[in-house]
């Protein structure tokens, strides 16, 4: 079986990609809305999927250690606000997922984690710092992978 290119993620030093996607609660959120403050992205395939369910209960048990770092962290999956919304119910989640529902992938892809062979994202992270550039990314090299709450904290601390 020939290795699937999971594709290149968003360069440090590049200007944000601004957008604007639904939230669990169906309320727009925007790459400006984060401004002055750090913001990592979690791109990741599917709610409910088990290694994303993994992935995600990772994030939410060290969340406050990340907000104390004067950053909010967010999920970001092609799946809709309303799946989202139970997602997070069934999980305990309190961080925001959005949704790049549609068109689907459009936020993702600009990001370079939209993975157009499976119709999802790959499970990748990207910090934006308080002036809305790319500081740091990293694509995890299996959809199976999951990228390390450690992965987030040597980038904050970089």
């Amino acid at each position: 079986m020939a290795a699937v290119h999971l594709g290149t993620v968003i360069e440090s030093g590049t200007e944000a990609p601004d957008f604007t996607l639904r939230d669990q609660d169906l309320n727009e959120v925007s790459l400006g809305d984060f401004a002055g403050r750090k913001l990592v992205l979690a791109f990741y395939p599917a709610d409910f999927s088990p290694v994303c369910t993994d992935q995600l209960s990772i994030y939410q048990e060290v969340l406050g250690e990340i907000e104390a770092k004067g950053t909010t962290l967010v999920g970001v999956s092609v799946d809709s606000a309303f799946c989202h919304h139970a997602f997070r119910e069934h999980l305990g989640l309190t961080m925001p997922l959005l949704a790049d529902f549609h068109p689907k992938g459009e936020m993702s892809s600009a990001y370079g984690a939209y993975r157009e062979d499976r119709g999802a994202n790959n499970r990748s992270l990207v910090l934006v710092d308080e002036d809305g550039v790319v500081r740091w990314s990293y694509a995890s090299p299996s959809t199976r992978e999951i990228p390390g709450a450690n992965l987030i904290f040597d980038a904050l601390a970089a």
